[in-house]
């Protein structure tokens, strides 16, 4: 059964953060599908650029979501704020982890959104968790004991969360997550054509 990645979209998003991921996962051969976590498909980023989502939240059957899919979370203000209030995601993504699914985030959404997940636990079992995010929103993450790497790094993979730190590391940060589904083969094919 293929992985499908699972893209949400909230007004104010970073519209670098979701599109670049979202085309490098789609040149993969990746099933991807936007989600508006409004009651409109048109979700606007921060920068005034209107997107049409394929499927609206309130539409959509969240537990249609399996354990083999990837859930990410663009960052942008104030979409990640718009992103970590919105209880029926989160409460998926708490269960999507819990199950041993993976979840992706850049930018605020690693501080605002994964720091809803039980990060404590993850760094107790593992003995570390490693994370990035934008500058300023590490202290969500560090009061779990996370371990923020040195935003300059760009993406950080470290069991089943992927972070990056902001929309210089979008592209990175797409070809990640397209090595976690289809392989590093298939992420090193679409990064040459990008002329990576």
């Amino acid at each position: 059964m293929n992985s499908r990645a699972f893209l949400f979209l909230a007004e104010g998003f970073e519209i670098t953060e979701a599109m670049a991921p979202a085309d490098i996962l789609v040149r993969g051969g990746v099933e991807l599908n936007l989600i508006s976590i409004s009651d409109s498909l048109t979700v606007t980023s921060a920068q005034r650029i209107s997107v049409n989502a394929e499927c609206t939240l309130d539409r959509y059957s969240l537990d249609d979501i399996r354990k083999e899919d990837i859930m990410i979370f663009p960052g942008g203000m104030p979409g990640t704020s718009n992103l970590a209030a919105c209880t029926p995601l989160m409460n998926k993504m708490q269960k999507h982890f819990a199950e041993g699914g993976i979840v992706a985030a850049i930018c605020a959404a690693p501080g605002l959104v994964l720091s809803q997940l039980p990060l404590e636990a993850a760094v107790r079992d593992r003995g570390s968790l490693r994370m990035t995010c934008y500058e300023g929103f590490e202290p969500e993450l560090t009061a779990k004991g996370v371990t923020i790497i040195d935003q300059r790094q760009g993406v950080v993979a470290d069991g089943n969360i992927i972070s990056a730190s902001g929309p210089g590391h979008a592209v990175a940060f797409g070809l990640k997550i397209l090595e976690y589904i289809a392989g590093a083969g298939t992420a090193e094919t679409v990064a040459k054509a990008l002329m990576l």
